[in-house]
């Protein structure tokens, strides 16, 4: 078949790839001149004029990551030159929090858990038993369950210092709306599944240049054209064939975020039959009420600026007088960039752009002891969705030969890297 990908994220690139190796013909249109979509480099100017290549959001993969990595190779990536491989590390500056080994799972975690630095032996039986619970249980949980709820019996400690940085990084939501069964979903896949499945595995290069730079490589070499700044506005729909910018295919596969699918799909609605508009209307209803969280990135600059592990966790909240709106930091000069570079995460964040920078350098100046001078700030309002309990997320088929990809549409994972690739990949099977 002739397939349209619109948009060249990693969802898109994904497909294009898996339609191409499937022996269909592929074309991908993408607005932007850069690739990755929502996981892309960005140019950002240091203190001494120089540019560096960083990112529009600072992401980590996790060893569970199967089918990211696969494709990864597939398109002749070296993943192991590409990204530092770390066993799980969730500790703070000052020494607390937990450490995995690199054991076979699940012992890493059981290593981890026993020797977690500021921990009573209470906290650490609990733990031990409730995880051993959760896989009794077969990692299922009632769909109405928060985070919260499921975690109930654990310390204050355990869940400060370990479920909530788990659950903002997996689910970017907090412990307290966040659905259990998709957390016990990347607690089951990530932590006690295969060997190393837990591991963090950080990127030494910019987000484009690890994924779909070389995926556009890889197709424009077998002869399918990667189209940049080349905005799709609308569709057309004969009755047996799409059409997109007039030229006539089989299959569209829609790889953009949500609410550039949505406008896509609006301005599209006169120009197919009333059946198919009426299949597009059920769809986008079900994807406009789709709830979405921000995640800010703070990228600032120190002289000598050096942190104790390539990435640490940090103490968030909202205290009125001291605001620290970061969970995590990570020094981007151990991983291949400019040395004093620190990038700081805050996952779910709220509030405006500028009063989240002054308070992530004030977080800065008090958990890091270091004084850093802002170099860009990044929010992306819109970044992955809510995992609330129950969510109900889109099917990916909208139409017959109307296809729509990403890490929003129905399917196990919260909105992650490895969710775009494998909502990607399944296009092969539809």
């Amino acid at each position: 078949m002739k397939t349209a990908v619109i948009g060249a994220g990693w969802a898109g690139m994904a497909a294009a790839v898996s339609a191409a190796e499937a022996g269909h013909s592929v074309s991908v249109w993408e607005a932007g001149r850069t690739l990755g979509g929502r996981a892309r480099a960005l140019p950002v100017r240091l203190p001494d004029g120089s540019e560096t290549l960083l990112d529009n959001g600072q992401h980590i993969l996790i060893g569970a990551y199967t089918e990211t990595l696969r494709m990864m190779c597939h398109v002749g990536l070296e993943p192991t030159q590409l990204l530092l491989r770390l066993p799980l590390t969730l500790q703070f500056p000052d020494g607390g929090g937990i450490r995995f080994t690199t054991w076979p799972a699940p012992l890493d975690a059981l290593a981890g858990i026993v020797s977690a630095r500021g921990w009573s032996l209470a906290d650490k039986f609990a733990l031990a038993r409730v995880a051993l619970r959760w896989r009794l249980d077969g990692f299922c949980c009632a769909p109405t369950l928060t985070v919260a709820q499921l975690c109930s019996s654990l310390s204050p400690r355990v869940i400060a210092e370990l479920i909530e940085p788990l659950c903002v990084s997996a689910l970017n939501t907090q412990a307290n709306g966040s659905s259990g069964q998709v957390f016990l979903t990347v607690m089951r896949d990530a932590v006690f599944g295969a060997r190393n499945g837990s591991n963090l595995l950080l990127p030494r290069v910019d987000l484009s240049t690890l994924f779909p730079d070389a995926a556009a490589r890889w197709l424009a070499a077998r002869g399918h054209p990667v189209r940049t700044a080349s905005r799709v506005r609308h569709l057309e729909h004969d009755g047996t064939r799409w059409r997109v910018d007039g030229t006539d295919v089989d299959r569209v596969v829609l790889a953009t975020a949500a609410p550039d699918a949505l406008h896509v799909l609006d301005a599209s609605m006169g120009h197919v039959a009333a059946q198919t508009a009426q299949a597009i209307r059920t769809w986008a209803d079900t994807t406009r009420a789709l709830p979405h969280a921000a995640i800010t990135t703070v990228y600032a600059w120190g002289r000598g600026a050096v942190l104790a592990r390539p990435m640490l966790a940090l103490r968030s909240g909202a205290d009125a007088d001291t605001p620290s709106p970061a969970q995590f930091v990570f020094d981007r000069g151990q991983l291949g960039g400019p040395p004093g570079l620190l990038a700081f995460v805050v996952s779910a964040s709220q509030g405006d752009r500028d009063a989240l920078q002054s308070q992530v350098l004030a977080q800065a100046r008090l958990q890091l002891g270091l004084a850093l001078q802002p170099l860009r700030t990044v929010v992306e309002k819109r970044a992955t969705l809510v995992c609330a309990p129950g969510l109900r997320r889109p099917p990916m088929e909208i139409a017959p030969g109307l296809l729509a990809v990403g890490d929003y549409v129905d399917g196990p994972y919260p909105s992650t890297l490895e969710g775009a690739v494998r909502a990607g990949i399944s296009v092969t099977r539809s």
